[in-house]
């Protein structure tokens, strides 16, 4: 299967206008194969909106996105914010290419004082929805950080770990070699789709990539700039990367 990742940048509080910027490159993404569009973290509604939250996440602007992937056929990974009873979650929304919403995953570990303003913690650490014959998990920024995450998306079967992020400086790194040790270490497929550009005092670091079973970066965007990128996406080699470097069948998950 083809993915799409898309880095660019969200407006805070515009969902009329980040939604224009998301048909564009859905429309793009579907014109080169892609089957599957994976937005950048709270891509529709922007990252830093405090005491707009509430309001974002009330009006939330699901059946257009429902509309967009069924008039284009392509599925996608959206970033935004999702209302609960106690609060709002940080989520990403997985819709198919008939417009029908297969699942939704909310960020579990939150990061620094503006995300414990802003969000309530989500419980269900392995959201795993099957498409197209791929597995395909779904984390949120600072939920890949820890290596307990993706090894439990892995042992359940995950051959795709998709990862809406919105990473700013200084903490580049994590684009650059820890993306690429997660899927190393679990021989799945890690696609990590970043904004670009400034909000708030926020600088965000692009940097968006995919990393492969192997732990090799196959694509990575640069630092600034607004770019789609492609990969294609095999579930015989995640199983062929397990059966050579069998770190989830050896692992001594007695001693922990």
């Amino acid at each position: 299967m083809k993915i799409a990742i898309l880095q660019a940048q969200s407006h805070s509080g515009d969902y009329a206008g980040n939604i224009k910027k998301l048909y564009q490159y859905a429309e793009q993404a579907k014109a080169n194969g892609a089957a599957l569009l994976i937005s950048p973290e709270m891509f529709l509604s922007g990252y830093v909106l405090k005491e707009a939250m509430q309001h974002m996440a009330k009006h939330f602007p699901l059946p257009q996105l429902q509309h967009m992937a069924r008039e284009l056929g392509i599925a996608m990974i959206i970033g935004g914010p999702r209302p609960v009873k106690h609060g709002v979650m940080n989520s990403a929304y997985f819709i198919d290419d008939h417009g029908n919403l297969l699942n939704h995953y909310d960020k579990t570990h939150l990061f620094g004082e503006l995300d414990r303003q802003q969000f309530v913690k989500g419980e269900r650490a392995v959201v795993i929805t099957e498409y197209q014959q791929i597995k395909i998990a779904m984390l949120i920024c600072y939920d890949v950080e820890f290596p307990e995450t993706v090894r439990a998306a892995a042992g359940a079967g995950a051959h795709l770990i998709a990862v809406p992020t919105a990473q700013m400086q200084p903490y580049s790194f994590v684009n650059t070699t820890l993306i690429p040790t997660r899927a190393w270490e679990n021989q799945v497929y890690v696609a990590y789709a970043n904004q670009v550009g400034t909000e708030a005092d926020y600088h965000y670091v692009g940097l968006s990539c995919v990393a492969s079973p192997q732990g090799k970066l196959v694509v990575q965007a640069s630092i600034y700039q607004e770019q789609l990128l492609f990969a294609d996406i095999s579930s015989v080699m995640v199983e062929k990367a397990q059966m050579f470097n069998p770190y989830l069948s050896d692992i001594r998950t007695d001693l922990f």
